[in-house]
């Protein structure tokens, strides 16, 4: 079952990401259309260009920008996943190789990553006494 939860979100976001480029091919063929009389095919073209630029580099910097990290409480130190979320707000690029590489072992033995996710959400034991 958590197998199929995974392939499915993984679906979703595939098909997020498919309908976002096909959004941005359908803008950038608009503007060339709405341009190419005005200012010519060549000019059109490099304004379309500049703009998709332009989209993209607001995107990039709204994706890799810092969140500030909430502070921890007094005495209390931070688990496995307060850990792996920091690590993927700091380094986006190794949190999606993470999760590729997740992918790669839940597609040749999904037991291994229902270990994985029962381990890492299990209860933390009470301290010895």
């Amino acid at each position: 079952m958590i197998f199929r939860k995974f392939v499915g979100l993984v679906a979703a976001f595939a098909a997020i990401a498919a309908a976002g480029a096909i959004c941005m091919v359908a803008l950038a063929f608009a503007i060339y259309a709405g341009l190419r009389d005005i200012i010519g095919p060549a000019w059109a073209a490099a304004a379309v260009a500049g703009i998709v630029a332009f989209i993209a580099l607001v995107i990039a910097f709204v994706i890799t920008r810092k969140a500030r990290p909430p502070k921890p409480a007094k005495g209390d130190s931070q688990n496995l996943t307060a850990k792996l979320i920091e690590l993927a707000r700091e380094r986006p690029l190794v949190a999606l190789g993470a999760v590729a590489a997740a992918a790669t072992v839940a597609f040749k033995n999904p037991r291994i990553l229902a270990a994985i996710i029962a381990a890492t959400f299990a209860p933390r034991p009470p301290p010895p006494k």
